[in-house]
Order: structure tokens, then sequence, then C-alpha cells
């Protein structure tokens, strides 16, 4: 993957704020939607109610995947939107945990409109390890990257963003 291809994956990463999760329910794939921040090393943060089906499946297992596409108005035919799909271990994060303060920061500095959130009980932040990614830049260009590609892509940015 050479720069500018980096550089179009990052790129959709920090635009878009939602993603598909898919994760196990009862043995059987099912997807949701979750809001999504990014950490400077390229971790996800979610944040999301534990009464909610999406999360009991990630406690019970940790392996997930999530779907990225850019809008749709950024291509001319739905076969070329870039697109990145991540299959990654989730763990929740602890008000106790290291990560925390910076996973919570990076989360409200994009979407700030969830502090409220916090306050509620029942709300926990995960983080997601991607292990491996499938990154389709457009019509004909997919790229295969790995963990580690992934975290070179992620050299800690200004104020905690990535870079």
């Amino acid at each position: 993957m050479d720069d500018t291809t980096a550089q179009g994956l990052r790129a959709l990463l920090q635009d878009a704020t939602v993603a598909a999760l898919a994760t196990l329910h009862r043995g059987e794939p099912a997807v949701s939607m979750v809001p999504y921040a990014l950490l400077p090393d390229g971790r996800w943060v979610i944040h999301v109610s534990r009464l909610a089906t999406h999360t009991q499946d990630m406690q019970a297992h940790a392996g997930v995947g999530l779907l990225v596409t850019a809008a749709p108005a950024s291509a001319p035919t739905p076969l070329a939107l870039p697109r990145v799909s991540v299959q990654g271990q989730a763990r929740i994060c602890p008000p106790e945990d290291a990560a925390y303060p910076a996973a919570r920061a990076a989360y409200l500095a994009r979407l700030p409109d969830a502090q409220e959130l916090f306050g509620f009980s029942d709300f926990a932040l995960f983080l997601i390890e991607p292990i491996f990614l499938r990154y389709v830049a457009g019509f004909g260009r997919a790229y295969t990257v790995t963990a580690a590609q992934y975290a070179a892509l992620w050299p800690a940015g200004a104020a905690g963003q990535p870079a």
C-alpha cells in the first residue's frame, strides 16, 4: 500500500463517524450501528449500553467485525465506494483502566453530544484492537492490511488525535 492509499484509509476512518458492528449473537452473526472514535494508535473506541445485545455479545465473544463506508456521494456508483472492513478484538475499558481517560476524551472530542451518556451507569467504553483489515479504495483497488501495517499508519498526532 503506497502513501496515497494509506492516506485514503486514514481519511476514511477519520471522516466517518459510524460503523456497522458485527458480533456473534447465540452463535449467529448480528450487525448493529455504532458511533466510534479512534485513539492516536488507531484502536477503536465505542461507547455502548450494557443493556444492548451487541454489548452482551462482545462480553461473551471478543471477536468483532466493523465496516465503514465512505459517503454515497463520494463515488459515482456504490461499487466504487471506499470502504474498510476490520476484524478485531473488543474489550471493556473501565474507568480504572489506564487507557480510559484518552478513550473517553477521544470519543467526546468526536461525538460531544454523547457527554450525557457518560453519566448513565449502564454505558461502558470498549476498545477494539484491529487484527486484520480489508481496505477497498475504489473499484478494483483492494488491499489486505495486517495489524502491524495498520499500526504503522497511526503515529501519535497532536492533541490526542490520529495523525
